[in-house]
């Protein structure tokens, strides 16, 4: 049986990032507006995270406050081990 991609890569070490970004409003500077991301991205380096920041950079309007991550892995090495027996019923 093949494992599937999202399961292979949750053992390469992706997990649910989220992203709380806080950014200033384009007509009203002095107003923070909050925006919501949620990705499965590869923690320490969060390239996903990176490049949806430079997309937004780039892109839109509204230029960022502060942005803070959480990172939570969904496979921990507590959760993962190897079978060292195998018992086959009849």
């Amino acid at each position: 049986m093949i494992a599937s991609p999202a399961f292979r890569r949750q053992l390469e070490g992706y997990g649910l990032t989220t992203a709380e970004i806080l950014y200033r409003l384009p007509d009203h500077p002095h107003l923070l507006q909050t925006f919501v991301w949620q990705h499965h991205d590869l923690f320490p380096d969060f390239p996903a995270l990176r490049r949806f920041l430079a997309f937004w950079q780039a892109s839109l309007d509204g230029p960022l406050h502060a942005v803070r991550v959480a990172h939570s892995r969904l496979i921990r090495p507590a959760e993962w081990r190897a079978v060292g027996t195998e018992f086959h019923l009849q």
